[in-house]
């Protein structure tokens, strides 16, 4: 069986990217994580933009297991913050806290507090992301997929992670959190991008190319 290594631990992306890859027909691959290699270390991701820190840790993750990697990195881009949070969206209120819902909710009180006051039609904002394929030899390909939407004046919905309480994609009236895991692996930003790496997925690990989605 053909091995797939997503470079992450994030329990949250890792549910998330194994059921947009199984909607691409990689449902016969074995797809791991940086959770299932304990003596893989933490990547920093001190690029300038999300392609710089998605191969960084693509090529890294592929070197260290010897296995086909598929990195993402990607945030929320809000304009009136001028593209703020953008590559620090998992950072945003600060390193010290600990990553997972302690982050992900003292991320979201500091967004909407930036924005108080901000009028609903002014609070545009969208979901990027890049995703970067890696093989143990050093090839890597990059493909970005883009979801815009809008911030809302509080959190709504217990589904998803990260911004997805505060997000409503264009053309919808509910959060990521409240449209449920099979519409935001439709439209979400990384499914986006996503879909357009399964050609390059399929490529390297050697796989006969397929139809898209």
């Amino acid at each position: 069986m053909c091995r797939l290594v997503l470079a992450t631990r994030n329990p949250g992306k890792v549910e998330e990217m194994r059921a947009i890859l199984r909607l691409g027909g990689l449902g016969s691959v074995k797809v791991l994580s940086s959770a299932d290699f304990p003596g893989l270390g933490d990547i920093e991701e001190n690029g300038e933009t999300f392609e710089e820190n998605a191969k960084k840790k693509a090529l890294a993750v592929a070197e260290a297991t010897g296995e086909v990697t598929v990195a993402d990195d990607s945030g929320l881009e809000v304009d009136v913050l001028g593209g703020a949070p953008g590559v620090r969206s998992a950072r945003f209120a600060g390193e010290a806290i600990p990553r997972g819902e302690s982050r992900d909710k003292a991320n979201r009180e500091k967004l909407l507090l930036l924005l108080k006051g901000v009028p609903g039609p002014a609070r545009t904002a969208r979901f990027r992301c890049v995703v970067a394929v890696a093989s143990p030899g050093g090839r890597v390909r990059t493909t970005e997929g883009v979801c815009e939407g809008r911030i809302i004046l509080a959190p709504r919905g217990s589904g998803g992670f990260g911004y997805d309480p505060v997000f409503v994609p264009d053309g919808y009236d509910k959060t990521f959190a409240e449209l449920g895991p099979e519409v935001k692996n439709e439209i979400s930003h990384r499914a986006r991008a996503l879909r357009a790496a399964i050609a390059a997925i399929r490529e390297q690990l050697g796989l006969p190319a397929a139809g898209g989605f």
